[in-house]
């Protein structure tokens, strides 16, 4: 059963932009992230989706220089940009990230991949209740999963955001059309942010960086934000999933 890790990258945040192409010593936020998915042990491949846009050329040349494969793709319409990035390798399972969460922890990824695959299910992730941290998530979909929401949903923010026809149509919400479940957590931690959406992001993950390095797993990551008040007092104020709750006002 073939693992592809589709990352979606953009250099056009209204709110930080080029945001994954800023630098925490040496390395760009969209290496950090590339390099730490590396290290998932059932991943087989990884693609990095970006836009036609010629601003996103920097992303496709980074993509270059790490060796990973990549597709250009529809700015507004992420959907169709995932779909078209794995049409023709129709692989068995997609792992949805994005590349502005640069400490995702590939460990995670492996948990959430292994569960979908023992399970069988169409949809899994730890994001249906958000118990992890912000710039934990990890969503794990069937590509026939994939190409029924590609070819069913016209909705915008369905569209914008890849995964909510999925997820609202799952056994998981009531719904009949995917088999799914939620990676869940003994402790709700979904009150961190180790994402990078605003100015104020990126300065906990320089000092996050900083203090631990590049290696550690995210629930050291996690405990060091809550117990370190000068950290999590940058972004706590900030609303998690802000750019979707904006689609959803928009439909």
């Amino acid at each position: 059963m073939k693992v592809i890790v589709i990352t979606q990258a953009r250099s056009g945040s209204t709110r930080l932009p080029n945001k994954v192409l800023k630098k925490i010593e040496g390395k760009t936020l969209l290496q950090i992230h590339i390099d730490r998915i590396k290290k998932a042990r059932l991943v087989d491949d990884i693609y990095i989706a970006t836009t036609r846009n010629k601003e996103d050329d920097g992303i496709v040349n980074l993509a270059d220089n790490l060796d990973v494969k990549y597709h250009r793709g529809s700015e507004d319409d992420v959907l169709d940009r995932f779909y078209q990035t794995v049409k023709d390798i129709r692989p068995s399972f997609i792992v949805r990230l994005t590349a502005d969460c640069p400490l995702i922890d590939p460990a995670l990824i492996d948990e959430v991949v292994n569960s979908a695959k023992e399970k069988d299910l169409d949809y899994y992730a730890n994001t249906i209740e958000e118990l992890y941290p912000d710039g934990q998530d990890v969503e794990v979909f069937k590509f026939s999963a994939l190409e029924k929401a590609w070819k069913e949903t016209n909705l915008k923010s369905d569209r914008e955001h890849v995964t909510p026809y999925i997820r609202n149509n799952s056994s998981y919400k009531g719904g009949s059309l995917f088999k799914s479940d939620n990676h869940g957590l003994d402790y709700n931690y979904n009150h961190v942010r180790l994402t990078v959406d605003e100015p104020q992001d990126f300065k906990v993950i320089v000092k996050m960086i900083s203090a631990l390095g590049l290696e550690k797993d995210w629930k050291t990551y996690a405990d060091y934000y809550i117990k370190n008040k000068n950290i999590h007092s940058l972004n706590s104020n900030i609303i998690r999933n802000e750019g979707f709750i904006k689609s959803l006002d928009k439909d």
